[in-house]
């Protein structure tokens, strides 16, 4: 198997423990007595399922996405800085103060 698919497939895989233990804490701290929900009607097991998978799709899409993002060279210099397109000098200017008097 590629290395590519076989990296895919296992961040994927780490995404889906994490959606595996999401769900579960849900459940057992009975957010918005989803526990109840699921126990209590036909249709609670299908639901927990479908919350599974959509949350697998969204853990390891974003542990993927992590997993790449942070794959940089270790040859990189900049340590996450750009380089400047133009250089900042303060260059001082002499600035004409007019003050007007409050009297008149």
């Amino acid at each position: 198997m590629p290395d590519h698919i076989r990296f895919i497939l296992r961040h994927a895989a780490y995404g889906f423990v994490i959606a595996l233990s999401f769900v579960g804490m849900l459940l057992a701290f009975d957010v918005a007595g989803l526990w109840h929900l699921v126990t209590h009607t036909a249709e609670g097991p299908i639901a927990v399922v479908m919350l599974v998978v959509f949350c697998t799709i969204t853990f390891g899409s974003a542990q993927i996405g992590y997993k790449i993002m942070t794959m940089g060279d270790d040859d990189d210099d900049h340590r996450g800085r750009r380089d400047p397109v133009f250089s900042l000098t303060a260059v001082p200017r002499p600035v004409r103060i007019r003050t007007t008097d409050a009297r008149r």
